[in-house]
């Protein structure tokens, strides 16, 4: 065997029209969210996601688009569901809920349709890339930062939050308009910095584990 074979390949590149095409969307979605929501709307696991998967798109890391597949792919797959049945006046979770307020921007409401096509995009991502399973631990770690942040830094659920971010990441209760009360919030953010990895993170982790390809290792 020679050298060469022994080394493992590569198992693809990104096309380049897809990173001008997604580099052209987040020039236009940054600016835009940051003007209307301001900087911490990006502390959402889904917005860092669109971040990181920028950075690795251009760069072509197999761990930043693992960590973000394993990041949202459950929650995002959920906002699919939920969107679909919203669109027949059934509101399932309440995480589409939004989308269908004809006061709010049918601009604003049109950038948030990246919730639907981003984890398609990230199994692509993956698919090409291949899966680096350090992407668990990476993610996790990421994760409970911006738990942290969020819980002790950012607004808590208010009535009438308007378009600022409150309640991120859902650290307060699946509610923006007021915390949960079936337990003290200590004990809902804990369970959430626990159950997220085990139930969210984990899952995803294992499946695409065993159904994508390995990436290869420099």
């Amino acid at each position: 065997m020679t050298l060469q074979t022994a080394m493992p390949q590569p198992l693809g590149h990104v096309p380049l029209w897809l990173k001008l095409a997604y580099s052209a969307f987040m020039a236009v979605l940054v600016p835009v969210y940051w003007y209307y929501y301001g900087p911490t709307n990006f502390l959402y696991f889904c917005d860092t996601a669109l971040l990181l998967t920028l950075i690795g798109i251009w760069i072509e890391s197999p761990l930043l688009v693992s960590m973000c597949a394993v990041g949202i792919l459950a929650s995002q797959a959920l906002w699919v569901v939920d969107f679909v049945v919203g669109m027949f006046g059934v509101s399932f979770t309440g995480l589409t809920d939004y989308m269908f307020e004809p006061h709010r921007s049918l601009f604003l409401r049109g950038l948030s349709l990246f919730h639907g096509w981003l984890p398609f995009l990230l199994v692509y991502l993956v698919w090409k890339l291949g899966y680096d399973r350090r992407a668990l631990l990476a993610w996790t770690a990421l994760a409970w930062a911006l738990l942290l942040i969020c819980f002790f830094f950012m607004p808590p659920p208010t009535p009438d939050p308007g378009l600022t971010p409150v309640n991120i990441n859902y650290v307060w209760g699946m509610s923006d308009h007021a915390p949960q009360t079936f337990v003290p919030p200590a004990v809902w953010f804990l369970g959430v910095m626990i159950g997220l990895p085990a139930l969210a993170f984990a899952p995803v982790h294992f499946l695409l584990a065993r159904t994508m390809p390995a990436a290869p290792r420099n």
